[in-house]
């Protein structure tokens, strides 16, 4: 019976030992999560993502951003794959998925026995070493009781790590993506008013003249002098916001130093020939998006913590320890020994805490977790369904400028041309008609660039991560471009 007994106590300590000594592998890694996190960010952005943690590593980064940069012109692919290379920010969000394999590893520890040994006596005159040696090993019974959960709750919150890495490397990717494309268009509309202020300047300066001769009234002349300090104006600001918006595409590539002298092209990619099909968006969104596999996990999550919390709700620890002492005395010349063993079990019982409050902050959460998961799962197909229709919309005005409006400015612009050979159009009438075109040509970049935005944000909106917050009305578009040369 005794030794039954004593088998019995061995398992409670053993046992805990191997489990947590065989569970340990998954969350030690230096790189634990992070296949997940490249596979689900790859699958939405098409690019590579790295997790940096050590000098080699780093030196490899850093010669392929410098390969990829050393193109003449930055693309909006490349800007992209620099991006998660580069970016620090992203590099610190990877931390807090070290955090949580960190957490997951320190729960499985947790159940892990402590093991106390102390001496009295020592140095005591013919006793040799010491003359009371006492060992203490203690588990905590309550411990083992709930490790299962414990680690599963763990586990819950480190998939759910794994999928926020996941959002944030798409998000910069495709806060990239729209930064660039941004930046292109703002050069390219910097252009079209550079055209326009010399349609303008070339009126100012013909009116003047003209003036001079008295001819044309000094209100008209005025008209002629103010438009063109107008779209001076217009064209600095429009510069302005041309750097600016390189500068934020820099900040996301995480560049500096010489790094930032490159690249982006001077204007936005054609419209493509034909939209891609996405008629089950709402449906791919509502499979795929991993936020709301964060919500599905955090309910979870929220329902393990509840049980754990009613498990424990009237008593909060209980320990098991089992004592062994051993002691010597000196008896003239010779040294008698005794050893105890002893055990004990503690139990720790608030007695005025029923834990009725903890059950009810645990209801709580439960039903509020429910209820934003719910209210998540409508926005994501309201989102869907927005981002489909801006797709489709969006691509619809930009192909109208491109087939309709334009052509009809350049036929105006030719006819102008012809009557004024002819002496039939007056030169300002000629130069009224380059300035329209030229405003609507602004107007249909700007067209251009709201459906590339669109475009971007399919991926965030299937997959999860930031679908921008600026209006699409006040910036440009991405894509492959022909066009060399840049800012």
């Amino acid at each position: 019976m005794a030794l039954t007994r004593s088998m019995r106590l061995a398992a409670s300590v053993v046992l805990p030992l191997f489990a947590a000594g065989c569970a340990t592998t998954e969350y030690s890694a230096k790189d634990a999560g992070f296949d997940t996190v490249s596979l689900k960010s790859g699958e939405a952005t098409a690019k590579q993502s790295v997790w940096i943690q050590n000098q080699q590593q780093a030196a490899a980064v850093r010669d392929r951003v410098k390969a990829l940069m050393a193109r003449r012109t930055i693309d909006a692919e490349t800007a992209v794959q620099v991006a998660l290379l580069n970016n620090k920010g992203l590099q610190a969000a990877y931390a807090d998925l070290g955090d949580s394999a960190a957490d997951a590893w320190q729960t499985q520890l947790s159940i892990l026995p402590s093991v106390s040994v102390g001496l009295t006596g020592i140095g005591t005159p013919g006793l040799e070493a010491y003359r009371v040696l006492e060992g203490t090993i203690a588990t905590n019974i309550l411990a083992l009781a709930t490790y299962g959960e414990n680690r599963k709750l763990a586990d819950t919150r480190f998939r759910q790590a794994q999928l926020n890495a996941a959002i944030k490397t798409i998000s910069l990717a495709a806060d990239t993506r729209r930064a660039w494309i941004r930046a292109v268009a703002a050069w390219e509309t910097v252009a079209y008013l550079n055209q326009a202020k010399a349609a303008a300047d070339a009126a100012s300066a013909l009116a003047a003249k003209i003036g001079e001769a008295g001819s044309l009234t000094k209100a008209n002349q005025a008209r002629e002098h103010v438009f063109y300090a107008e779209l001076a104006g217009e064209t600095a600001k429009a510069r302005l916001e041309a750097r600016l918006a390189k500068e934020e595409l820099i900040r996301l590539m995480g560049l500096s130093g010489s790094d930032i002298d490159f690249q982006i092209p001077n204007r936005l990619p054609s419209l493509p020939k034909s939209l891609i099909r996405r008629d089950d968006m709402e449906a791919e969104a509502i499979a795929k998006r991993m936020d709301l596999q964060v919500a599905r996990l955090e309910l979870q999550a929220t329902a393990r913590a509840f049980g754990l919390e009613n498990a424990t709700r009237f008593v909060t620890d209980i320990e098991l320890a089992g004592v062994f002492e051993k002691e010597r005395e000196l008896d003239g010349d010779e040294v008698h020994s005794s050893t105890s063993r002893t055990a004990s079990l503690e139990l720790k019982i608030p007695i005025f805490d029923t834990g009725q409050a903890r059950l009810r902050k645990g209801e709580l959460a439960y039903m509020r977790a429910a209820n934003e998961l719910a209210e998540l799962a409508v926005n994501v197909r309201s989102e869907a369904r927005s981002a489909y229709l801006a797709y489709r919309a969006t691509y619809d005005i930009a192909r109208h400028y491109r087939n309709s409006v334009l052509p009809l400015r350049s036929a105006i612009e030719e006819q102008s041309l012809l009557s004024y050979n002819g002496m039939i159009t007056s030169t300002f009438e000629l130069i009224a008609d380059t300035r329209d075109k030229v405003n609507s040509t602004i107007l249909a970049v700007n067209a251009k660039r709201d459906f590339w935005l669109a475009e971007a944000n399919v991926a965030p909106v299937i997959y999860g991560g930031s679908t921008g917050s600026a209006p699409a009305s006040d910036k440009p578009a991405p894509a492959q471009t022909e066009a060399a040369g840049g800012h």
